[in-house]
């Protein structure tokens, strides 16, 4: 698991792809950058662009910006490095064909396809589930606040409705009790 976690610290995205560049795949695979740019340059038609593609300029800075050392000479870069996406490293193991250069193939595909695997399905923290839930019950009660207002305006009209009646009851009441004699006796 410890080399898994060293080769996916050497996996950078570069346009918008996850590549390992030349310089750390010959560390890993131990031979120098140099002759494993020749292995891939006798081997060229091996490696469509989409297994392989040479930095720009730009991207060689961005990608020193990132390391500490920005010494060019110390980091032993004289042109722009080759980045490898994971059918180029897996083709890398072939065109070299030892077993270092097999084994590493192997590790270094499993970090690729366990970075691949985090990024799909994210590990959630508790943070992220209560800000979920919190999100839920808000929806919850703007439901709940929603439907008391359809109620309480229904109850408002069902309301207003019964003290018309009642008032109509109790006008018919009063006019009733004007014109009916009073039963008993008479004092």
């Amino acid at each position: 698991m410890e080399e898994l976690q060293v080769i996916q610290n050497k996996i950078y995205e570069i346009r918008g792809t996850k590549v390992m560049l030349d310089r750390d795949l010959a560390e890993m695979y131990g031979v120098q950058t140099k002759a494993l740019n020749q292995a891939v340059k006798r081997n060229f038609t091996r490696f469509p662009e989409d297994f392989m593609f040479q930095l720009t300029n730009q991207e060689t800075q961005n990608w020193k910006s990132q390391i500490v050392t920005s010494n060019t000479i110390k980091m032993g870069i004289r042109r722009n490095p080759f980045a490898f996406t994971e059918h180029g490293v897996i083709m890398l193991a072939s065109v070299l064909r030892s077993e270092i250069a097999i084994q590493t193939s192997i590790l270094i595909t499993r970090a690729f396809v366990a970075i691949r695997k985090l990024v799909s399905t994210p590990p959630t923290d508790k943070i992220t589930e209560i800000q979920q839930e919190i999100k839920e019950l808000k929806e919850y009660i703007e439901e709940a606040f929603t439907d008391y207002n359809d109620i309480n305006e229904d109850t408002r009209m069902q309301l207003e409705l019964i003290n018309q009646a009642i008032a109509e009851l109790q006008s018919k009441k009063a006019f009733n009790d004007k014109l009916r004699p009073r039963i008993g006796f008479v004092k």
